[in-house]
């Protein structure tokens, strides 16, 4: 008895330690039609997540910055599609936005505002990156910072990659907070602070916005937050964006929630469009991806989840179409949708992957966004070291 206690105990130690070493392992979920409440989407999960907080400058000179942003946080979505832990478990995204420096916010909150907390909802993010408008004010950096570590729930998983991006074009020292503080207290939140300074290189480094990254062992990166992308239109683009107007058919909305995040859907896609076709393009594979998940709304989705059950759902819940159907009925329907929507996210992905191969062969150098190539090399060089890499 007093062996098989011993190594009981033994036992018990190895998993501790496998499990706090690198990224946490995820539990595979089975697909079954399965149905039930909505689930909230910045739940914190058992799953590895990567937390990334955007702190943006929204004073009368960062028109460029909000627009760069508007356009290429698809191409970040998209590139963590293909990241992966150590144990072959790919990591969540979740999104926080907050932003600073502009005369519309209360002085009393050190003209900073959140904009959204942290979410995976990329609909939600999109829409409040469109909403964000700029006008002049004062901006302190050590302030927003400060702020965002004590309002965002950060968790203490030493697995998850927990990252801040501020990005603006003032001195990093404006404000009463010492930005050495806020920094500070990101470091003891493991929490890494990555800085953007809209302007010179070396102007950058003599307001210290250089300083505030390498505290927190962060990445310091100028940019040229004017400068237009040169998109290169592919022969794929126009199928791409009809084939999205096809996925949109495919959910099905139900709850509280489901109509307006339908509609919530269509005006994104819009927006995506009226800002840029490649950016519209860039969306619909981001929709194609495993990172767009709308379980809280959709049944398609919900009902992947093993928790989910039929008998849960008040058939108040249920949308117009489906109001009245049997048990078998309902299931059928979502296992037809479900089929729908993978052939057509498969055939996107298809579709992009030539379209990769072309601008490949046709793009110049140094032809990324200016925002997406410094967060990106940021992100990569940081998971790196939480044992994440790229496929």
């Amino acid at each position: 008895m007093r062996n098989l206690k011993k190594i009981i105990a033994l036992s018990s130690i190895a998993l501790t330690l496998t499990a706090s070493y690198g990224c946490e392992p995820k539990v595979k979920e089975k697909k079954q039609i399965l149905l039930a409440e909505s689930v909230d989407p910045n739940k914190e999960t058992r799953n590895n997540t990567v937390k990334i907080a955007l702190l943006l400058d929204t004073s009368n000179s960062m028109d460029g910055l909000i627009n760069q942003a508007k356009s290429q946080l698809w191409d970040i979505v998209n590139e963590f599609t293909h990241a992966k832990c150590g144990n072959e478990s790919r990591p969540e995204l979740q999104i926080a936005l907050y932003q600073y420096g502009n005369d519309d916010l209360s002085y009393r909150e050190g003209y900073i505002q959140q904009v959204l907390n942290f979410s995976s909802d990329l609909d939600e993010i999109s829409e409040k990156l469109f909403s964000l408008t700029t006008n002049g004010g004062e901006e302190y950096c050590g302030e927003v910072i400060q702020t965002s570590l004590k309002q965002l729930e950060w968790g203490k998983n030493p697995d998850n990659l927990k990252m801040i991006f501020i990005a603006g074009n003032e001195p990093f020292t404006q404000g009463k907070l010492n930005y050495k503080a806020a920094v500070g207290n990101a470091k003891e939140k493991d929490v890494v602070v990555n800085t953007i300074f809209c302007g010179n290189y070396e102007q950058g480094i003599e307001t210290e916005w250089k300083k505030g990254a390498q505290l927190t062992g962060g990445e310091y990166m100028a940019i040229d937050h004017n400068r237009e992308v040169v998109h290169i239109n592919t022969p794929y683009d126009d199928i791409i964006i009809k084939l999205n107007s096809k996925l949109n058919k495919t959910y099905v909305g139900y709850g509280s929630r489901g109509a307006s995040k339908m509609e919530m859907q269509v005006t994104q896609d819009d927006n995506a469009l009226a800002l840029e076709e490649v950016v519209a393009v860039k969306r619909a594979v981001s929709k194609s991806s495993r990172l767009y998940n709308n379980k809280s709304w959709d049944l398609v989705d919900a009902s992947a989840e093993a928790d989910f059950e039929l008998e849960k759902l008040d058939e108040e819940s249920l949308p117009k179409d489906l109001k009245g159907k049997s048990k078998k009925e309902i299931e059928k329907y979502i296992e037809t949708k479900r089929i729908e929507r993978e052939e057509i996210q498969n055939e996107i992905a298809e579709l992009n992957r030539k379209r990769q191969e072309y601008i490949s062969k046709n793009q110049k150098e140094n032809a990324e966004g200016e925002l997406e190539s410094a967060m990106l090399k940021a992100i990569k060089k940081q998971a790196g070291l939480k044992n994440y890499s790229w496929d």
